[in-house]
């Protein structure tokens, strides 16, 4: 066990008691060293200030406040805690480059500081950790800092908002209510106070955004959850039909071990194959799901999924049967 664990293992032990440790039960009972203990509580007075005192009329070591209680000097972590925190800043910058650089670093110099006094290996975490982050989309940090603030200090916002689909952008005032991080990528649950219900607002279609000195409109937990969340995918909605989708049974090996929705129900079927049910309000993101399994996966129901499937794979197929593209290399018969 590292210095630095240890000092934080006698800190826990201390903190909060009005009556003192003796050293005789912290050298038998929890294992410190007659030399190690010396130097720890050492360590604790004269270097990290605390009101470390052997009270014997109180049973032994204790701190030296009203309730016992005492905290560290700026930012203290065990080891484990330390490389944990750094594990997670480098998930963070990886998946999300510069989204909370301002927020993080004031702790990097504090943090990186410990962990070299520790040789704890901060570096390895960029060199021993590998993330693939496909199909994210680049975000405004600023936007995104904009909106977390709002969500935890619950106030509204004014936004102009780029909808891809009309290709236009217009202004609303909205309630944030919660963020989720879906598919790396950010969306924003909110009240939009101009079409007065909820809606959800991918956070890199935010084009600019004005804090507004306005209490937020609050929705309820469940009410969020049953109209924004019940449904297959990102697009809200409550569910209108279910979706009943049957793969191979070479690709069951993979989907058996998925989760697609919380309410999904699923059997194996007699001839190897895998039955998924799902339940789904707008079709648009389940049927590019079901595409990308290409052959391995049938529509069975409902009929209009079915057909909307098939009508998609036709137009797919079409586009190799529009004539031959040029292959490079030798000309046919060359060598």
């Amino acid at each position: 066990m590292s210095k630095l664990d240890e000092i934080y293992r006698l800190h826990r032990l201390l903190d909060g008691r009005r009556t003192g440790l003796p050293r005789a039960a912290l050298i038998a009972e929890h294992g410190f060293s007659r030399s190690t203990l010396t130097r720890l509580i050492a360590d604790l007075r004269d270097k990290l200030g605390a009101p470390i005192v052997c009270d014997l009329e109180r049973g032994g070591y204790r701190y030296d406040t009203a309730d016992g209680r005492h905290s560290l000097p700026g930012l203290w972590f065990s080891p484990a805690e330390l490389l944990a925190l750094v594990t997670l800043k480098h998930l963070l910058a990886n998946l999300e480059p510069g989204l909370l650089d301002d927020h993080l670093r004031p702790l990097e110099a504090r943090i990186d500081t410990l962990l070299a006094s520790q040789h704890l290996g901060v570096g390895e975490a960029a060199q021993r950790i590998r993330l693939l982050s496909i199909a994210s989309r680049h975000k405004n940090p600023r936007h995104f800092q904009a909106v977390a603030h709002a969500v935890l200090q619950r106030h509204r916002l004014r936004i102009d908002y780029y909808n891809r689909e009309r290709d236009q952008t217009s202004r609303r005032e909205i309630s944030p209510q919660r963020l989720a991080h879906y598919r790396d990528n950010w969306y924003l649950d909110a009240w939009c106070h101009d079409k007065k219900g909820l809606r959800i607002f991918a956070v890199e279609c935010i084009r600019a955004v004005e804090p507004l000195a306005k209490p937020t409109k609050t929705v309820a937990e469940s009410t969020l959850n049953r109209e924004l969340a019940s449904s297959y995918g990102i697009f809200a909605g409550q569910p209108h039909a279910t979706a009943v989708l049957r793969f191979t049974a070479k690709r069951a090996r993979w989907v058996a071990e998925e989760i697609w929705h919380p309410e999904q129900q699923s059997r194996w079927l007699e001839d190897g194959r895998y039955e998924l049910r799902l339940p789904y309000s707008d079709d648009r993101e389940l049927l590019m799901d079901i595409l990308k399994y290409g052959a391995d996966v049938e529509v069975t129901g409902p009929p209009k999924l079915r057909e909307a499937a098939k009508n998609l794979l036709e137009m797919a197929a079409g586009q190799y049967q529009r004539g031959e593209t040029p292959c490079s290399g030798s000309e046919p018969g060359g060598e």
